[in-house]
């Protein structure tokens, strides 16, 4: 509009000379009325048609729940959580994960990168799901909500990134105290398939470790480890489910071999809110087992999984794990 109210000055001053200088304004004016006018209905239908088109996307995303229970089981898993160690070097794990049971079968790889940035006191940890497959039912297609009927496919899954810090080195009468700060993309791909979330999330949580050593060579060492924290992720309209975490994990073994039992979940609040349902499935529970073989340089671990409740999956997954001393920093 304001380039053609300046056309009009210019040409009203190249004119005025010839017709009356008042006849002109009040022609100015009036054509900027009547063009006022149509930018206003202009703007009434654009704005209605664009309120119109985000109603849809709000009653299509509430449809949607964000929730372990109705998701692939990448999308938000119970956060796993460690011996409440850091290592003394740059660790990599790589790992391959089958998931089955429940109309969804998930293949998929793992990727997990430990750097301490000072040994065994503070460390950067960056972990990704990768190649991602999947192949689920038709019921579970229609319970999820999944659009295109495509029940299955390929992903790409989120990055997540850690700092860990220890607070207390363990001892003979305290327990080793870490501290982890995690945050998660939005990077995740194939959400109208209901594989990721299409937004971020983070979460804060300590591990409490504490080693009891006996005079056997076949169990040496039974470690026990607590870990609490507080979970949060966005789901529609930005709305936020919050969540406390928690889980419990016991190891024994020795300098060959360690055998692991954990329990761990974590509780959203939008399930106890009727608005949502009692079956948003956002509380899920978690049970592993793990058996690691320590051969010095390389570990090799094989683990299974079982979804107690809101995870609707079992997991048998297989990997190796290594220090890098090339990639460990050195001050």
């Amino acid at each position: 509009m304001f380039e053609i109210f300046m056309f009009m000055q210019k040409w009203n001053a190249k004119v005025g000379k010839i017709f009356n200088v008042e006849i002109l304004n009040s022609i100015i004016y009036l054509c900027s009325e009547i063009i006022v006018k149509i930018k206003k209905k202009q703007m009434r239908k654009i704005l209605f048609f664009s309120v119109l088109i985000f109603s849809f996307q709000v009653i299509y995303a509430q449809n949607v729940r964000y929730s372990p229970k109705y998701f692939g089981p990448n999308a938000n898993p119970v956060p796993e959580f460690t011996d409440a160690t850091i290592p003394a070097k740059t660790t990599i794990s790589l790992m391959g994960d089958y998931y089955f049971g429940f109309g969804d079968i998930t293949q998929n790889g793992l990727f997990k990168i430990e750097v301490p940035l000072l040994s065994e006191r503070v460390s950067l940890k960056v972990w990704t799901t990768l190649f991602e497959h999947y192949q689920v039912t038709d019921e579970v297609s229609a319970e999820r909500n999944m659009l295109n009927g495509n029940t299955s496919g390929n992903a790409g899954g989120d990055f997540y990134i850690q700092t860990r810090m220890l607070i207390f080195k363990e001892n003979k009468y305290v327990p080793s105290v870490i501290l982890n700060s995690t945050l998660k993309s939005a990077s995740g791909t194939n959400f109208l398939q209901r594989r990721y979330f299409d937004t971020p999330g983070y979460y804060f949580d300590t591990e409490i470790g504490k080693s009891f050593y006996t005079n056997s060579k076949f169990i040496s060492e039974i470690r026990a480890v607590a870990n609490l924290g507080f979970m949060c992720w966005e789901t529609t309209n930005s709305t936020q489910d919050d969540a406390p975490m928690y889980g419990g994990k016991i190891i024994i073994g020795n300098e060959k071999w360690k055998f692991e039992n954990t329990l761990s979940g974590y509780w959203g609040w939008m399930h106890t809110n009727i608005n949502y349902g009692s079956d948003y499935g956002d509380a899920p529970i978690v049970y592993s087992t793990k058996f690691s073989i320590l051969s010095g340089y390389m570990d090799y671990f094989a683990q299974y999984q079982y979804g107690i409740k809101d995870f609707p999956y079992h997991q048998i997954r297989i990997g190796v794990s290594f220090p890098i001393d090339k990639l460990t920093p050195k001050y």
